[in-house]
């Protein structure tokens, strides 16, 4: 399956190797948010093969080389979406969005949810954004 362009016409994140700009990206989200986005941040990683990750328009992104862009972090005051830019092609997609899908993750519970866990793990597997 080829990879799908980005719904913007703004130029995708450049790829990289180096975890370290999601722990700062993290370091930097609302205290009561680190360990939602930490939870999510360690399941992403395990579920992704050849990871690769970026920051742009304050937002985390994260991808393979195989697949190319699967799923963006983006931190509020209240919640952490996480965004399945594959979303629309998921087994039972979450219902916010459109052709990407997303999910309002406010606790560190909702995190651990089988649902949660389901859709990272089939959004990982799949093509998503081109690079």
């Amino acid at each position: 399956m080829k990879n799908i362009k980005p719904l913007s016409a703004k130029k995708p994140p450049v790829p990289d190797d180096n975890h370290e700009i999601i722990g700062e990206w993290i370091a930097n989200t609302k205290p009561a948010l680190n360990p939602v986005a930490s939870r999510l941040d360690k399941v992403i990683r395990q579920e992704l093969k050849d990871p690769r990750y970026a920051i742009k328009w304050g937002k985390a992104y994260y991808g393979s080389t195989q697949f190319g862009w699967c799923i963006e972090l983006v931190a509020y005051d209240v919640s952490v979406n996480v965004v399945f830019l594959n979303g629309s092609q998921l087994d039972n997609p979450p219902e916010l969005g459109d052709e990407t899908r997303y999910v309002k993750v406010r606790t560190l519970e909702e995190a651990q949810s089988t649902q949660v866990l389901e859709w990272i793990k089939q959004s990982c597997r799949m093509s998503g954004w081109a690079w």
